[in-house]
C-alpha cells in the first residue's frame, strides 16, 4: 500500500470526481459555517435559481464579523449603530429562517467567531473536508481536518450542492522540534515560521504542521497555529490528530455519542501520515531558540523578535513604503516604543487560554494611561467561562474594557476602530493598511505581549511581567 500523506488521506476520501488537466476535482465537504458577511448574495443566487440550500444539517450560521461588542446592541437595549452591519445581522435572520439553516443568532449564548464557535460545538471533527467564505478557516485543520476559505461565489455552490470545484494541492511539512521556553506562545510560533518563510512561501500548498513542539500543545495553541496559516500564502493548515483532539471534542454537542464515538475515534486515530510518504517540501524550525515576537510592517512576514530592531533594507521600495506608513525606521527598537491601542481577541487568540494568559499580566496591574485596552472574548460561551474564572473583574479593574463576542478590532467592521497613526499591539493575525481602521498602525503579538504593552504602555517584552507572576 502506497504510504500517504494525512492531507492526502482526507482528500482523497472526499474526492467525488477526480481532476483532470482541463477541470479541477469535484470534492464533498462534510461541514459548511457560514457568517454574516459573505452569504447575502450566495443566498441571493439560491433564491434566483429556485433552489434550496442541499445539506442544512451540513449547515451552520453564526454571526461574528459585523457584530457589535457593546451589551446594549448585542441585546437590543439601543440599535447597531453601524448602519452596514445592522443590514447584515438582519440579512442573514431572514435567510437562515427562509433556508432552515441553523443560526446561533445574535443574542444566542452560542454565538461567536466563526472559527471558534465550530470546534466549541464539536462540529469541527477530524477527517472533515470544512469550508466558510472567510480565510481563516484554516484554523479547523488543528482537528486534522482538510479547511479552507472560499469566495462568495464558492459559498453560493457548496449551499445548492454541498460540493466545491478544488484543484489539489501540493504538501509542505513544517517540521518543528525542541519545545518552546517559558512566555513564548503558539502566537510567537507561528509568527516566526512566517517570517522565516515568508507571506508566500506556502503558496499552492497545505502545510502539515508536525514534531514535538506541535504535539505537546493544547488545541488552543494548535488552532492559533493553523489559523495563520493563510497569512504563509498556504492553502490550509493541518495537524494530525491525537489524544489531545480526542479529549477535546469528547461530550461536546456535535461530537458523536455512545458506540459512536468509540468508532469514530478508531477512524480518526487512521488520519496521520503514513511513515514513508513524501511531501513536496520539507521546512525544519527548532521551537527552543524563539523569542516573543511581534510585527512592525504591514504583513505578517514583516517580523522580529521582541527586542530586535526594524530591518534595514537598500533598495527596497516595498519595504520603505511600509515603514513609511507604520512610522518607524530602519534600524529603531521596537522595544519601549509608546503605543495607544491594545486588542487582545479575533480567531487567532480569543479563547479562554488566551484571556488567562493575558489576565495572568493584568492582575494586580493597571493599564497605562492613554491607552485603550479592548478584551473580546471568541465566543458567548468563553465570555462566560471567563467571568466564571474571575478574569473579566481582572480587566476591568486593570482598567481594560471587556466585551461582548465577535470579530471586533481585528478587522473593525462593527465599529472597534484605532484611529489614524495609533499603534495597536493586537493579537489578530492581519496588520495590513487600514486593517484596523484608516491609517491604523498595528502590531500582530501574542495575548502575553499585547497585555504587557497594555500595562507598560510601550512595547515590552512579556517575560518581565510573566517572571513576576511566577514568583
Amino acid at each position: 500500500m502506497n504510504a500517504k500523506t494525512l492531507f492526502e488521506k482526507v482528500w482523497e476520501q472526499h474526492q467525488v470526481v477526480p481532476e483532470t488537466a482541463d477541470t479541477p476535482a469535484v470534492l464533498y465537504i462534510d461541514l459548511h459555517l457560514v457568517h454574516e458577511v459573505t452569504s447575502p448574495q450566495a443566498f441571493s443566487l439560491l433564491r434566483s435559481l429556485g433552489l434550496k440550500v442541499r445539506r442544512t444539517d451540513r449547515t451552520l450560521a453564526t454571526m461574528d464579523h459585523s457584530t457589535p461588542t457593546d451589551p446594549d446592541e448585542v441585546f437590543g437595549r439601543v440599535p447597531i449603530k453601524v448602519e452596514s452591519a445592522a443590514k447584515q445581522v438582519k440579512e442573514l435572520e431572514k435567510n437562515a429562517r427562509e433556508f432552515g439553516v441553523e443560526l446561533l443568532g445574535l443574542g444566542s449564548d452560542q454565538r461567536g467567531i466563526v472559527h471558534v464557535i465550530g470546534p466549541e460545538q464539536g462540529a469541527t471533527q477530524p477527517g472533515k473536508t470544512i469550508v466558510c467564505g472567510d480565510s481563516h478557516t484554516a484554523t479547523h485543520g488543528a482537528f486534522g481536518a482538510l479547511a479552507f476559505g472560499i469566495g462568495t461565489t464558492e459559498v453560493g455552490h457548496v449551499l445548492a450542492t454541498q460540493c466545491l470545484l478544488q484543484r489539489r494541492p501540493k504538501t509542505l511539512a513544517i517540521e518543528v522540534k525542541g519545545r518552546l521556553a517559558p512566555g513564548v506562545t503558539a502566537k510567537d510560533l507561528i509568527l516566526a515560521i512566517i517570517g522565516k518563510i515568508g507571506v508566500s512561501g506556502g503558496t499552492g500548498h497545505v502545510i502539515e504542521y508536525r514534531g514535538e513542539a506541535i504535539e505537546a500543545m493544547s488545541m488552543d495553541e494548535r488552532m492559533t497555529i493553523c489559523n495563520m496559516s493563510i497569512e504563509a500564502g498556504a492553502r490550509a493548515g493541518m495537524i494530525a490528530p491525537d489524544e489531545t483532539t480526542f479529549a477535546y471534542l469528547k461530550g461536546r454537542r456535535f461530537a458523536p455519542q455512545g458506540a459512536d464515538w468509540d468508532k469514530a475515534v478508531a477512524e480518526w486515530r487512521k488520519l496521520k501520515t503514513d511513515p514513508g510518504a513524501r511531501f513536496d517540501r520539507v521546512a525544519e524550525f527548532d521551537a527552543s531558540m524563539l523569542e516573543p515576537m511581534i510585527t512592525y510592517g504591514t504583513h505578517p512576514g514583516m517580523v522580529v523578535p521582541i527586542n530586535g530592531s526594524v530591518p534595514t533594507r537598500v533598495n527596497d521600495p516595498v519595504h520603505d513604503k511600509s515603514l513609511a506608513y507604520m512610522g518607524l525606521t530602519g534600524g529603531e527598537k521596537l522595544a519601549g516604543k509608546p503605543i495607544q491601542v491594545v486588542f487582545v481577541g479575533s480567531c487567532t487568540n480569543a479563547r479562554l487560554s488566551d484571556l488567562e494568559l493575558a489576565a495572568s499580566v493584568m492582575k494586580g496591574r493597571k493599564v497605562a494611561k492613554g491607552v485603550r485596552a479592548l478584551i473580546v472574548p471568541g465566543s458567548q460561551q468563553i465570555k462566560r467561562e471567563a467571568e466564571a474564572r474571575g478574569l473579566d473583574k481582572i480587566f476591568t479593574d486593570a482598567g481594560a474594557e471587556w466585551r461582548e463576542s465577535g470579530c471586533s478590532m481585528c478587522l473593525g467592521m462593527n465599529g472597534d476602530l484605532v484611529d489614524k497613526g495609533q499603534y495597536a499591539v493586537s493579537t489578530s493575525n492581519r496588520n495590513f493598511e487600514g486593517r484596523q481602521g484608516i491609517g491604523a498602525r498595528t502590531l500582530l503579538a501574542s495575548p502575553a505581549t499585547a497585555a504587557a504593552a497594555a500595562i507598560a504602555g510601550r512595547i515590552t517584552d512579556p517575560r518581565e511581567y510573566l517572571q513576576s507572576v511566577a514568583h
